[in-house]
């Protein structure tokens, strides 16, 4: 009977033991189109630091894309578990839909922000066009690559620092400031609808003189291709850039994986994580990181959102919903 008892123990043990190694906790991060490489680095290390903790295996997950069409796409569905896009009013979207807090960015310090960037320039070697500052790209014969302002975050970023460096001019105004925008995109001979596929028009396509690019992005370029090939030119100023992240209530909660999740995000602001963000050329976010990583930064002085067009409700009525002021000045085709 004993040894019956001992059988019927090892049975539901070998029964149960399969399901006790698959236990895995899966994340989706939805995040913005240059982020690849940086969540790469980071998903391994929090998988490492989890397991090391709970004892759990943790999968993450990654989708890429430009910023507005990745929130667009958690509206419509898409079931992220963690956002982490270009800028706030993307993730303001997700919340008016009621799937996370209308204060998520209060829940992580620097307003949900664990890193900052900035707009600058990507050149070819030797910069042939010799652009030095915001006024050279409106130069004629100067081909000028961003992406579409309508889908990629990355694009509102170029677009707004294009703008405040003209009001920021002797006598600047909003008039001018349009008029300066209208001269630039004149000179973009194709709109892709990411950062990343920019940066491809740009280096893999051979396409434009310049590429107004996510610093990450170009510092990033310069390390895969070599100072042989493209180099950054910083502006005289620009915009500070401030990304940031947050766990989707309503997903987590449903596929039950909110500790996860949280710690998944708070991982950004430990040591390791700001590493990790300075090592990606994205700017750490933590006083010690940003001390030791600041010099492989390039020198620019940065002006904020609120000061050159409000907040992002303000700016995306403004410039970028339908009939605004990209709208108004992006004409495709005309000379």
């Amino acid at each position: 009977m004993l040894h019956k008892k001992f059988f019927h123990l090892a049975l539901v043990l070998s029964l149960a033991a399969p399901a006790l190694q698959a236990a895995e906790v899966k994340l989706l991060n939805v995040s913005y189109d240059p982020t690849r490489e940086l969540y790469q680095s980071v998903n391994a290390a929090f998988a490492k630091q989890w397991k090391a903790r709970n004892g759990e295996d943790v999968k993450v997950s990654q989708s890429h894309g430009g910023s507005g069409k990745q929130a667009r796409s958690v509206i419509d569905g898409l079931e992220a578990d963690v956002v982490t896009l270009a800028l706030g009013y993307d993730i303001d979207a997700i919340a008016e839909r009621k799937l996370l807090a209308a204060d998520w960015q209060k829940r992580l310090p620097h307003n949900s922000a664990p890193y900052t960037s900035t707009i600058v320039f990507l050149v070819r070697k030797g910069n042939p066009k010799s652009i030095q500052d915001w006024n050279d790209l409106v130069k004629p014969g100067v081909a000028v690559i961003t992406p579409n302002p309508k889908t990629s975050g990355g694009a509102r970023w170029n677009h707004l620092a294009a703008w405040g460096y003209a009001l920021k001019q002797p006598g600047g105004n909003e008039a001018g400031a349009k008029e300066f925008l209208g001269k630039l995109y004149k000179n973009v001979p194709v709109l892709d609808s990411g950062a990343r596929g920019a940066t491809t028009t740009f280096v893999e396509r051979g396409i434009g003189d310049v590429l107004i690019a996510w610093e990450n992005e170009a510092l990033l370029a310069i390390k895969e291709l070599g100072p042989d090939k493209v180099e950054i030119v910083a502006p005289s100023a620009s915009i500070l850039a401030e990304p940031p992240v947050a766990v989707v209530d309503r997903n987590v909660d449903k596929h039950n994986n909110r500790k996860a999740a949280e710690a998944y995000l708070q991982f950004l602001y430990t040591e390791e994580g700001q590493e990790i963000i300075a090592k990606n050329y994205y700017r750490p976010a933590t006083e010690k990181a940003a001390a030791k990583y600041g010099a492989q930064f390039p020198k620019v002085k940065l002006f904020t959102l609120s000061e050159v067009a409000g907040d992002w409700a303000h700016a995306q009525k403004t410039h970028f919903a339908d009939g605004g002021v990209f709208d108004q000045i992006y004409q495709p085709g005309r000379k």
